[in-house]
């Protein structure tokens, strides 16, 4: 999960200035000297938040720094798309199609979590859906390894360290009694992917099992996820925005959070939605979104896409959330196209480059139509062997040239 926290100054003054005191646990030959020396200073700020000696040997024990964590802290390109590519991945009929099984499925439970946090079912069935695909890919990496890897050096240094106080703090409680903890390569776990310091304070026991299981009970992920957007003012009953049709007189310089106003003054601009329907709350505030400006899906955003932002601070996460969760609900695709002309590839498609990639020799996994990291990198091999701008990203081209070779 993408929300951001702040670790406490004197948390890592601790850690640089008392933590001579502890043996480091015996590491593997030849790791990382700064590493080491880091997980020995570490152990103050682990004391001082609770946590023992004996869980955080057995937290440590044999860990090396990651080198899949550095290359994806140090560059992560596929986060360069623009908002049609960005939405073209995460929005799939594949998703869709799921989103609604997964609806009807947990219905009865649905119901409860929504009346007991007001937040919209539909959005969180697309937040499971976004992170995870609903569960079929949680992340299989070491928590505490990967969290130690972000801790010690690089951009998100800060982020790493509060994050890994509060997964210590979760080994402390027995929270995942059996072997490590898994999750991303920054630490966010579970069906929603919560990370640690969110588990903390938001994760609910929801079936009353005594347990707090993100990991195997995908109910308890929905109910905590409902539970920490109830938190963050969550305003039951309304949507997220709007997609909207603008006047000649209102562009660029309307744009963004600033300069928010209220939606009867957006409509006396001669701003409408796509639909021909009115604003159902004229005095909302909604500031205007221009993705990919004046020629592209025009919105207005209102608070609770704020809050969607709360959980990963991009738009292009938010409106990707947003409007998965509307296609779930039966609503259609945006009215307006996007200016480049990029389609979506259907789910057959999608199958198919995968099947294509395999037989030309890519490691992507399996077969799953969810064009994620590996298929991403392999589509950039083969953007590279052909000479093409390797971004990654999978067009109707890309099929066609995998075709031509297979």
């Amino acid at each position: 999960m993408g929300a951001k926290m702040r670790a406490g100054a004197r948390l890592l003054m601790a850690a640089l200035l008392l933590g001579g005191g502890a043996a480091l646990p015996a590491g593997p030959a030849g790791a990382d000297a700064r590493y080491e020396r880091f997980v020995k200073s570490f152990w103050a700020s682990a004391r001082k938040a609770g946590v023992s000696r004996k869980t955080y040997d057995k937290a440590f024990a044999g860990l090396t720094p990651d080198p899949e964590v550095v290359r994806k802290n140090a560059y992560q390109p596929e986060f360069k798309f623009p908002a049609s590519h960005y939405l073209i991945l995460a929005v799939t009929d594949t998703r869709i199609r799921l989103g609604k099984e997964r609806a009807k499925e947990y219905k009865t439970e649905l119901d409860a979590i929504e009346k007991r946090w007001g937040v919209d079912r539909y959005v969180l069935l697309a937040i499971w859906g976004m992170e995870t695909n609903f569960g079929t890919f949680m992340g299989k990496m070491n928590v505490i390894r990967s969290l130690s890897t972000l801790a010690y050096k690089g951009r998100r240094a800060k982020f790493g360290r509060t994050q890994l106080i509060a997964a210590l703090r979760m080994m402390e409680r027995g929270v995942v009694p059996e072997g490590p903890m898994l999750g991303s390569w920054a630490g966010a776990m579970g069906h929603t992917q919560f990370i640690p310091v969110n588990y903390l304070k938001f994760a609910v026991d929801f079936d009353g099992d005594g347990k707090r299981d993100i990991w195997n009970t995908p109910v308890e992920a929905l109910a905590s996820t409902a539970n920490y957007l109830s938190r963050q003012k969550w305003r039951t009953g309304k949507t997220w925005g709007y997609e909207v049709k603008l006047p000649g007189k209102v562009g660029k310089g309307y744009a963004g959070r600033r300069r928010s106003r209220a939606l009867a003054k957006w409509a006396a601009l001669g701003v409408k939605r796509v639909n021909g329907g009115e604003f159902p709350r004229l005095s909302d505030r909604a500031y205007l979104y221009l993705p990919e400006g004046r020629k592209g899906p025009a919105f207005l955003l209102i608070r609770n896409f704020r809050v969607i932002m709360t959980y990963n601070a991009a738009h292009k996460y938010a409106l990707s959330v947003g409007h998965l969760a509307d296609r779930i609900r039966g609503a259609p695709a945006f009215a307006a196209p996007w200016p480049n002309g990029v389609r979506a590839l259907t789910e057959e498609e999608r199958f198919e480059i995968q099947r294509l990639l395999i037989a030309r020799g890519s490691e992507i996994g399996g077969i799953d139509g969810v064009l994620g990291s590996k298929t991403r990198a392999a589509i950039r091999e083969l953007q590279k062997d052909k000479g093409l701008k390797a971004d990654g990203f999978p067009t109707p081209k890309i099929l066609e040239l995998l075709r031509a070779e297979g």
